[in-house]
Parts: C-alpha cells; sequence; structure tokens
C-alpha cells in the first residue's frame, strides 16, 4: 500500500500544473477515490485538496522569486483565473502578495513533497466487528454543523442541549434496532475532511418504526459496516479511535470506507471524563 501511495504523490507532483485526475489516483492505488482522499487524510494530517494547493503554491512561490516570467503567467500556470485570485491564494499561504514578494525578496512558506513511510505500531491492537445491515432509518433532528477535529465541537454540543427533553424522550423510544439507543451521526462530510467545512448531524436512533412528523428522517440502503468499540478518556479518545480507523485498521484490513452517515454511540461517565463508544463506518470489502 505505501508503494502505492507514493507512487500516488509522484503523480500528482507531475501534474502540479495541470489538472489533476482523482479516477487516476484511484487506479494507481487500487482504492476507490473517496477512500483515498480519506486515507490520505489521515495519514497525511492534511487534507488532499490543500496539500496539492500548497505544493502548487509552494512551486509559484520559487518561480516568483526567480523573476524570469510574469505574475499572470505563473497564475495562469498553477491554475488561478485571474491575477486577483492568485494573489489572494498566495497571501494567504506566504503571508505577502506575489509582486510584493518578488519586489523585496520575502520569505516564503514551503510545503514540503509528502513520502509515506512504514512506522511500527499496533501492538495495542482494536476491537471490532463486521456487520451486514439491511436498509434502516436514522430518525430525529437534524442540523448542517462545522466540522471539528479535536475537542468538543461548540456547535454540536449547543445544537444538543437546544433540545427539549420530551423531543428526546420521543426519539430514544424509537431505537428498535442496532446501534441501540441514542446516536450521534455525522453523514455528506467533504471527502478531504477539511476543518470548518459542514456536514449533516443528526442526534436521532436508528428505527424501523414510523417517524412522526415534527422529525427529521434519513434513509440509508442495506450495506456492510465496519463496528469499532472504545473506552477512554472523553472525548479525545472518540476522535482518536476515527483517526486510528484510518491510519491504522484500513491499511491492515481488505476493506474501504465508502459513501454513508457514519454513527456514534456513546455512554459518558457521570462527571463527563471518560467515554464507552461503539463506532460504526461504512466499509466495502476490497478486490486486493
Amino acid at each position: 500500500m505505501l508503494e502505492r501511495l507514493n507512487r500516488a504523490v509522484d503523480y500528482i507532483e507531475r501534474h502540479l500544473d495541470q489538472r489533476i485526475d482523482g479516477a487516476e489516483l484511484a487506479r494507481i492505488t487500487l482504492m476507490s477515490e473517496y477512500h483515498f482522499r480519506r486515507l490520505f487524510s489521515a495519514l497525511a494530517g492534511i487534507p488532499l485538496s490543500e496539500y496539492i494547493r500548497r505544493r502548487r503554491l509552494t512551486l509559484a512561490g520559487a518561480e516568483v522569486l526567480a523573476g524570469k516570467e510574469t505574475l499572470l503567467d505563473i497564475a495562469v500556470r498553477y491554475g488561478y483565473g485571474s491575477g486577483e485570485a492568485f494573489a489572494r491564494a498566495f497571501r494567504a499561504l506566504h503571508g505577502v502578495g506575489p509582486a510584493e514578494a518578488r519586489r523585496t525578496g520575502a520569505a516564503l512558506f514551503s510545503q514540503p513533497r509528502i513520502s509515506f513511510r512504514l512506522v511500527v505500531e499496533g501492538s495495542s491492537g482494536m476491537r471490532y466487528r463486521i456487520v451486514e445491515k439491511d436498509g434502516f432509518r436514522i430518525v430525529g433532528k437534524k442540523a448542517r454543523l462545522p466540522l471539528v477535529h479535536e475537542g468538543m465541537n461548540p456547535a454540536i454540543v449547543a445544537f444538543v442541549q437546544g433540545i427539549d427533553p420530551e423531543t428526546r424522550r420521543r426519539i430514544e423510544e424509537l431505537s428498535d434496532q442496532e446501534p441501540r439507543g441514542i446516536l450521534n451521526v455525522s453523514h455528506g462530510l467533504a471527502e478531504d475532511r477539511v476543518e470548518g467545512t459542514e456536514f449533516d448531524f443528526y442526534y436521532g436512533v436508528v428505527t424501523g418504526a414510523p417517524a412522526p412528523e415534527d422529525l427529521d428522517v434519513l434513509s440509508v440502503p442495506a450495506g456492510t459496516w465496519a463496528v469499532f468499540e472504545i473506552s477512554g478518556e472523553f472525548p479525545l479518545a472518540i476522535q482518536y479511535l476515527w483517526r486510528d480507523v484510518f491510519t491504522q485498521w484500513f491499511p491492515s484490513n481488505p476493506y474501504q470506507s465508502r459513501p454513508g452517515p457514519e454513527m456514534l454511540s456513546a455512554r459518558i461517565s457521570p462527571d463527563g471524563s471518560r467515554a464507552d463508544a461503539e463506532l460504526w463506518i461504512p466499509v466495502e470489502r476490497t478486490a486486493h
């Protein structure tokens, strides 16, 4: 897998001044483009789209300082439709505009090329099971919220606290199949998982019962799910579990992620410091 990932990075490097074909990245890595983007983000610690943007602007910065081409020619080469758009992106990364950088020889930011190497991990192991599940519905309350990578997500906290106790009770009573009880459901997440991008959050349950008119419904088709168990510090243990699933479990097992809701069932200790949780990730078996 590491060899295939590094071949994908080679492809990206050769096409930084061209359109980068996601289908070709999928072909090189023998995985879906959806899963490749998620795996890259987890392993590299930076979303694929952001990595490509930084690499392009790193090369553009070197050409700006070299002073051999016009700023507009450099902007067009790296995919910017106008000098203004290029200047905004350049300043956002380097902290200085391209014209000023060329005039003053300013210090610029450099995003190094990523290379994937073997790191010996996995001594602790992970508890999981594979579940084949018929189609079902998630019923509850829905909100469009921003993604937060670490720590409590204040938007989620505020949304859940705003649901009145009677509505929470009615939702919980609808639970009639696995995963049981109230769930935190993330759906429609951007493939690159850039912090701040929005997703659909459901505070709800999995049910076959009719849904009251005042509640939101998400219909989920039949499919395969990988179910992971974790116990530890809240909320870090849960957030690290998401990371470990992609950096440790997927590279070691014949599955890849697929689009669909990710469901979390968590029992929080009375003092809010620890949690026992189950994370359901939609997966499909790979052919390789």
